[in-house]
């Protein structure tokens, strides 16, 4: 069997953690940190994995203790601090909506504070790896260029917030949603930067103040 401590140590949970932050990590991984050890017949991942393949994550709703302690290594003190995790979870999140960008729509109407303005404004969703919003930030207020724009700027704040992946976007107060040569090359040289850092450019948005006035411009 492979103990954790035989996994690499940019690999083990923790680390991970650590270094990537929560996003990066996959469901077994974080359920193997509450966890913290394994069996002798199982390492931490492999009795996570076996929790996460009876009590999948609807099933957990309605899970108990005793549920919890049937599984082989799983005792009262770990099925206590598992529930506690997930019924701390639901009640934080009660009553909150997920911010989910998937369109440009969703952009453009994410963006009504700024795509009306007389001032281009250039700004940055930045996503966890379920795309769901983590933040957004105004990068630059005037006309795109590279001195403006830099991927220093946006790709530091992506990594602050460890988002996995960004959407950029910026307003048209022309109208004309056309992206412009300096918008294109912003985006390419931006996108190169990603892939550098792993952090997937997924669009972006050039918006207007009109009635859904949104265009790609990847």
């Amino acid at each position: 069997m492979l103990k954790i401590k035989d996994i690499p140590k940019v690999d083990r949970p923790r680390e991970k953690m650590e270094k990537y932050g929560p996003d990066r990590l996959s469901d077994i991984e974080l359920l193997a940190i509450l966890l913290r050890v394994g069996t002798k017949e199982s390492n931490v991942l492999k009795l996570s994995q076996k929790i996460l393949e009876k009590f999948g994550n609807d099933k957990f709703v309605d899970v108990s203790i005793n549920d919890l302690k049937i599984i082989h290594g799983i005792g009262v003190v770990k099925a206590c601090e598992i529930l506690a995790c997930f019924e701390l979870g639901r009640r934080m999140l009660k009553g909150k909506k997920t911010s989910i960008l998937l369109s440009a729509k969703d952009v453009w109407e994410r963006m009504e504070d700024i795509r009306g303005s007389k001032k281009e404004h250039f700004v940055v969703f930045y996503l966890d790896s379920r795309n769901q919003e983590i933040k957004r930030d105004i990068i630059s207020i005037g006309t795109l260029n590279e001195s403006l724009v830099h991927p220093r700027e946006v790709f530091e704040n992506a990594i602050k917030n460890n988002a996995a992946s960004i959407i950029i976007a910026h307003n048209h107060p022309s109208g004309d949603l056309e992206p412009s040569q300096s918008d294109i090359e912003i985006t390419k040289k931006l996108i190169q930067a990603g892939k550098i850092l792993d952090i997937k450019i997924i669009n972006h948005i050039i918006v207007s103040g009109g009635t859904d006035c949104f265009k790609s411009a990847i």
